[in-house]
């Protein structure tokens, strides 16, 4: 019998159940196949005891619309960056995946499918360098993986920031109020263009382009005759002004090691204010929201193709690959391109120009 280990790092995101099913429903058809689920990404793997479940179709059933993962996740630590504690309170990493490879393979470990974003698919490239039959496929709601035109998760964000748009309009209408909705993304402004464009938001600012506050001001002073008026800006949590920085802090969380962004929303009502905007303002900050809950069906379709793929992708042995979506096809993609270089928003992108040909304000 041939062990697969599958297990998912990084953010949550709608879908990973659904793959989770499809590689297990697979798998289950080549009769040879045992599947195993790695508790929180590695972590089950490199905690003594290890802590690994079994999943068969009977273990999966019913689980493709919810949302989460079954075997959990994390995006603090890993492998090559372990956190350890020293005797004065104090942390450090060391690098612990020579022993996860050794355990895994005592434990008869033949084939490991990674689902998870861009800091996990980078893990699996240096486990593949390192000599792992390994597998990715792209998660991430913030779609900044490249050589995938989609990732599963995304358009299930996308929907609910588009529903908070669509809410965000009755209120700020009723009120005549300008409301900024900051959606999440990090360094990938593509959540925001894409709810800004379906809501009908009159400014969306991404990571991308550095806006300028008097640009916004003025954009947004033209949807007011006297007091009369509302707007609606999507500000993506990783969009910045010229000159300036992001809003973050650096998280106590032992291991994790990205920025917590989050705050746009405050400080550009408050450089709005400082620029002479009179008009009311309110922020909204849909935080998790977007991650959690029920995959919409473009989602299920994408993870079950991811899933079914992934596997068949181990059954070719063609380790040291991605799962990708190039429409129509589900392909396999080279992990190593796969993390060079992030799929970030461009000027001369179709999408940017749709958002200018409906007047939609960059502020830049």
């Amino acid at each position: 019998m041939k062990r697969l280990l599958v297990l998912t790092g990084g953010g949550d995101c709608p879908g990973l159940n659904a793959v989770i099913r499809a590689i297990v429903k697979r798998a289950a058809q080549e009769k040879d196949w045992e599947v195993l689920g790695s508790i929180q990404a590695y972590n089950g793997i490199l905690w003594e005891p290890t802590e690994v479940v079994r999943m068969t179709p009977e273990t999966v059933r019913g689980i493709h619309f919810r949302g989460g993962t079954i075997i959990e996740t994390t995006n603090s630590g890993g492998p090559f960056n372990w956190p350890v504690k020293n005797a004065d309170g104090t942390w450090t990493t060391v690098d612990r995946s020579d022993e996860m490879l050794r355990k895994l393979q005592y434990m008869g470990i033949d084939a490991v499918i990674s689902i998870g974003g861009d800091g996990s698919q980078r893990i699996s490239q240096k486990l593949y360098e390192k000599g792992l039959n390994i597998i990715g496929v792209p998660k991430t709601i913030d779609n900044d993986l490249s050589m995938t035109e989609c990732t599963f998760g995304f358009q299930t964000a996308v929907q609910i920031a588009t529903e908070a748009v669509d809410k965000l309009v009755t209120t700020a209408a009723s009120h005549n109020r300008v409301f900024v909705l900051e959606v999440m993304g990090r360094d990938a402004g593509w959540i925001a263009l894409h709810s800004a464009i379906a809501g009908g938001a009159e400014v969306c600012l991404l990571p991308e382009f550095p806006y300028d506050i008097n640009v916004v001001k003025e954009r947004l002073e033209q949807r007011f005759n006297r007091d009369r008026g509302f707007a609606v800006v999507v500000a993506s949590e990783g969009a910045r002004p010229k000159d300036g920085t992001q809003v973050y802090e650096i998280s106590g969380e032992v291991g994790y090691e990205n920025k917590k962004l989050g705050g746009i929303g405050r400080r550009l009502i408050e450089e709005l204010k400082a620029a002479g905007f009179t008009h009311g303002m309110r922020e909204t900050t849909l935080g998790h929201l977007q991650r959690g809950g029920v995959p919409i069906a473009y989602d299920r379709v994408l993870s079950a193709e991811f899933g079914v793929k992934a596997f068949e992708m181990v059954l070719n042995r063609q380790f040291g690959q991605m799962v990708a979506y190039q429409h129509p096809n589900v392909v396999a993609v080279s992990l190593k391109e796969a993390v060079a270089q992030p799929n970030f928003v461009t000027i001369d992108s179709d999408l940017v120009r749709t958002a200018q040909g409906l007047d939609i304000s960059l502020g830049i």
